[in-house]
């Protein structure tokens, strides 16, 4: 399934030749959705308007073309909304107080932010309190593993990182950067984050291709005294467990009886795997292109070989059709199109199916519905999107707001424990098991519940005044 964009298409209608409903029935015979109609100008022989049209990526081309040929129509200009909102940037930094006198100068600038300095030279710990460090999140990339796209460069990855800074304003109020380095070497991202991480409250790393992403973090998180997350393994596998244990609500199971099949076994399938495992999840199948891990491999990738010891308890060999017979939950992190209906009918009664790849999913949702009892994806349209943005806010609020030191796994099982619950019971159904990434309720509850988690295993160095020992 491609991906629906919205284009607004200037045209000049010459009324002796054409009319507007000529132009209507030809976009809607190649997939065009007209939405939205503005005349520019009227005259008596040449009318103009803006044309608002919904399309799939597919038919833009058709759509112009179309319009194109036909006689009596001039196409005057085409501008796609989605770039008009990019144009320049999507964010910027804005002061807290205007700069109107020398006496504003002299309080934010010189001579009298020296005082301030010296105060900080004397105890760094102050930087918290004295500077924007404790609230603010650096998003680093090198653009190697960019949304579906792959290794597209760190200028490339920009627009994802400033809309993933937006996410973080606008439903977290914490003011993120992007950082795209170029630089593939992992010692060298990792020696430009530490050299960098003294003005920043927390670091969030994002689109890092695997296997370098696991090192990096560890290395960061262990050389460090600020919280590093890895949004694309474990802010997914947050969210994928929220959505799951919602959806055993709905089916009646419990985690730690059912079969489950992992496919994709980059960042975020490990992840996902750790994670299962230590919410209780004992009958673990992971599943690549080298088919089922199991522990008699030898492999190279040092997750995998600890993923094959720490799963797949029967040692079973071969690929995803011996994986998922029988299997009560599928988990796909993997590729479009690789799980086939037949797969779905050969899992257990009242299975769960999460085809998670983007922008198409393992399977098509209308495919699996008739012999899945709850299906997820990761777009945003169809039901219970499982989405990392749902998570990423909320865990650094939480976060910087008790000063963690990191992120460990008691903080990320409390998040994902605090999005399932947003869900009301009288509401949990298999068409909604996952709350919305607008329910302010989210980002609330995740933070409290991180901080609440930091405290209890002692990594926390402040406990804000709104929340209990």
């Amino acid at each position: 399934m491609s991906i629906a964009t919205t284009m607004i298409i200037r045209l000049e209608i010459r009324k002796s030749v054409a009319t507007f409903g000529d132009v209507a029935s030809r976009l809607a015979a190649v997939g065009g959705d007209i939405v939205a109609i503005d005349v520019i100008r009227a005259g008596k022989d040449v009318t103009t308007r803006d044309i608002t049209v919904n399309v799939q990526d597919a038919s833009n081309d058709k759509v112009i073309t179309v319009l194109t040929d036909m006689p009596g129509i001039k196409v005057i200009n085409v501008s796609d909304r989605t770039f008009l909102a990019h144009i320049g940037g999507k964010i910027e930094i804005t002061p807290k107080m205007p700069i109107k006198n020398r006496e504003d100068l002299s309080l934010v600038y010189t001579p009298g932010v020296a005082r301030v300095c010296m105060a900080i030279a004397e105890d760094p710990g102050r930087a918290y309190s004295l500077t924007m460090k404790r609230n603010t999140v650096a998003v680093v990339t090198d653009g190697t593993a960019v949304l579906g796209l792959g290794d597209i460069g760190p200028e490339a990855a920009m627009p994802v990182m400033e809309g993933k800074a937006m996410l973080f304003k606008q439903l977290a109020e914490i003011d993120a950067f992007p950082l795209c380095l170029n630089t593939k070497d992992p010692e060298e991202i990792i020696r430009i984050v530490k050299a960098v991480a003294a003005g920043f409250g927390g670091i969030n790393l994002e689109d890092i291709s695997s296997p370098r992403c696991f090192e990096i973090e560890r290395r960061l998180s262990a050389e460090l005294d600020i919280p590093v997350f890895h949004d694309d393994q474990h802010g997914t596998a947050v969210v994928a467990l929220a959505g799951l244990l919602n959806a055993l609500k709905v089916v009646g199971k419990r985690v730690e009886d059912c079969r489950i099949v992992v496919v994709g076994i980059g960042a975020a399938g490990v992840s996902i795997c750790r994670l299962l495992l230590a919410a209780g999840a004992q009958k673990i199948y992971a599943v690549d292109r080298a088919g089922i891990l199991h522990k008699e491999q030898s492999y190279d990738n040092a997750e995998w070989s600890w993923l094959a010891g720490a799963t797949n308890p029967e040692g079973l060999t071969g690929g995803l059709t011996e994986a998922i017979r029988e299997a009560d939950v599928f988990i796909g992190v993997s590729s479009g199109g690789i799980l086939k209906v037949e797969h779905v009918q050969s899992m257990a009664e009242d299975n769960i199916v999460f085809a998670m790849a983007n922008p198409t999913p393992e399977i098509e949702p209308e495919l699996a519905e008739p012999y899945a009892r709850v299906v997820a994806t990761g777009r945003s349209d169809y039901p219970n999107q499982i989405n990392n943005v749902l998570c990423f806010p909320g865990i650094f609020r939480g976060a910087l707001d008790c000063r963690a030191k990191t992120v460990n796994l008691e903080m990320k099982l409390a998040a994902a424990q605090a999005i399932a619950s947003v869900v009301h019971p009288d509401e949990l159904n298999e068409q909604y098991i996952i709350p919305s990434i607008f329910n302010e309720k989210v980002v609330e509850g995740i933070r409290d519940a991180v901080i609440r988690a930091a405290i209890a295993t002692g990594i926390a160095r402040r406990i804000p005044p709104d929340i209990s020992e």
